[in-house]
């Protein structure tokens, strides 16, 4: 015989009375709310895309070249007037410099400015030459009290006397490394390896002194060294971008080059030191996972007439081409994929693609690109054919 306890009885006979009661009185609690009226929010994402930011800057006739100095300020080189002038972040004008023929600028970390220009002699032959300017002087700091404190004209920074085809050799764009040495493109017809100076299609090294010290030889990965690498090289950047307290320090340069052969005509050049001296290698490592972008860099054909090249200094470590031809704004990663990443949460796994343009008037159209800066998440475009300045923001950049 089973023996229960009375008090397990009790329980049991409350529990289910409770039961009971509450089945019986319907509305004891209340009805049970219907929820089907809240609509559930959806996840939304602003478009990934630059949207122009007024007002657009017009008063130049042939922007060349633009930069963020390492002043915060933004300089125009404009080769129409011969001027380089200098802007705020507003985009207000603070002044002009006459420089004759200026077409490229650059600024060392001591705040001076190294401007290609033209340098006419007594005998009326123009030749190229960069222009060193002070902006610090006994009347103030700025472009409108600047003073040039040297010339190096070509081809006297490497001999001392010049022949009748040293004219058609020109200097192209300027760009500074982190120890205020600098790189400079040059084109010309001749480019035999062994001649006086190097090819005339080079890159050349000269100190912070100025001083001329050699045309850039090129090794290949499997040890070949090549002093006539470089063909028709524009523009072309160095990793050292301001601010000043985060500067690169390699030697690495990205360079475009304008040759109708070419196929890869953007390229990065990586400077490998040590106590036997540096060695410039082209870099390969180029990411063309088609599971993370849709385009690459490193493209074969993927530019025409790549002008102007930039590469961003606060640590998202963008490269920005504009290319002539093509009317257009292009972006990468370092790694070589084109575009940013997706916002997070949105599901997308590619990074998305941001490169823009066309050809015309509008606000995000061009005609003929001659250049691009960065500075502070706004790219800047330096749009020749139309005589003007325009910026741009990324939509995920605006708060």
């Amino acid at each position: 015989m089973i023996s229960v306890s009375k008090s397990y009885l009790n329980k049991s006979l409350f529990i289910v009375l409770l039961g009971i009661i509450f089945t019986a009185c319907e509305d004891y609690l209340g009805e049970e709310t219907n929820l089907d009226f809240i609509e559930v929010p959806g996840q939304t994402f602003r478009e990934v895309a630059y949207v122009p930011v007024q007002p657009i800057l017009n008063q130049f006739v042939n922007p060349t070249d633009i930069i963020a100095g390492f002043d915060e300020l933004i300089y125009v080189v404009d080769n129409g007037t011969e001027e380089v002038i200098a802007l705020d972040e507003s985009g207000r004008e603070i002044g002009r410099k006459f420089i004759p023929g200026a077409k490229g600028i650059a600024q060392d970390r001591r705040l001076q400015l190294l401007v290609i220009g033209d340098k006419i002699d007594t005998n009326g032959i123009k030749r190229s030459c960069i222009y060193r300017l002070n902006l610090n002087t006994s009347f103030g700091y700025g472009i409108r009290n600047a003073e040039v404190i040297n010339e190096i004209i070509h081809p006297f920074y490497f001999k001392s006397s010049a022949i009748a085809r040293d004219e058609q050799v020109v200097l192209q764009r300027v760009s500074v490394l982190a120890d205020n040495s600098f790189y400079v493109t040059r084109n010309g017809p001749n480019n035999s390896p062994t001649q006086s100076g190097g090819p005339d299609d080079a890159i050349l090294l000269f100190d912070a002194s100025d001083k001329f010290i050699t045309p850039l030889p090129v090794t290949s990965r499997a040890g070949g060294q090549f002093i006539d690498y470089f063909k028709k090289p524009f523009s072309i950047t160095t990793l050292a971008k301001p601010p000043q307290i985060s500067v690169d320090n390699r030697g690495d340069f990205i360079y475009s080059s304008l040759d109708p052969n070419g196929i890869l005509k953007v390229q990065w050049i990586e400077n490998l030191s040590s106590v036997d001296g540096s060695v410039y290698l082209p870099k390969i490592d180029w990411d063309e996972d088609t599971a993370k972008a849709d385009g690459f860099i490193s493209e074969p054909f993927k530019f025409s007439n790549p002008t102007g090249i930039e590469f961003t200094g606060d640590g998202t470590n963008y490269i920005f081409v504009v290319d002539a031809s093509k009317d257009s704004l292009f972006q990468f990663t370092s790694s070589g994929l084109e575009g940013v990443r997706p916002p997070p949460a949105s599901g997308e796994t590619k990074f998305v693609k941001t490169s823009f343009g066309g050809t015309g008037i509008g606000p995000t159209q061009f005609n003929n690109p001659s250049a691009v800066a960065y500075k502070d998440r706004i790219v800047y475009v330096a749009d020749a054919g139309n005589g003007r300045i325009l910026r741009f923001k990324l939509t995920l950049d605006i708060r």
